[in-house]
């Protein structure tokens, strides 16, 4: 079992920075592919960015590729996204989760955070 916690959101005027954490619980996070998901409203969740567990082979998705920064600190099971350059359309609540697959630019995760709001003000 891994329990995921988020934290860093909040408002931020467009062209801002924004980190988010994502703190884990359990021995076993150093074994998981982490990723970050988002959800802005009337939309589908998808995935913003991933890492392998060892924290290899970052992607992006394009939106957000040059902007935005994954990663992990496994000494401290603690998961980052340094967000740069924010626009109004990366407001979204942003999900940290764990999977155990990871390829290419699929994660499947197997552990969900709570999600923590992100809304950049233009």
């Amino acid at each position: 079992q891994v329990q995921l916690v988020e934290s860093g959101g909040g408002l931020v005027q467009a062209g801002g920075s924004l980190t988010l954490s994502c703190a884990a619980s359990g021995r076993t996070f150093s074994t998981y592919n982490m990723g970050w998901f988002r959800q802005a409203p009337a939309k589908e969740r998808e995935l913003v960015a991933a890492i392998s567990w060892i924290g290899l082979t970052p992607y992006y998705t394009d939106s957000v590729k040059g902007r935005f920064t994954i990663s992990r600190d496994n000494g401290k099971n603690t998961l980052y996204l340094r967000m740069n350059s924010l626009k109004p359309e990366d407001t979204a609540v942003y999900y940290c989760a764990a999977g155990t697959y990871y390829y290419g630019t699929t994660l499947t995760p197997d552990y969900w955070g709570k999600g923590t709001l992100v809304t950049v003000s233009s």
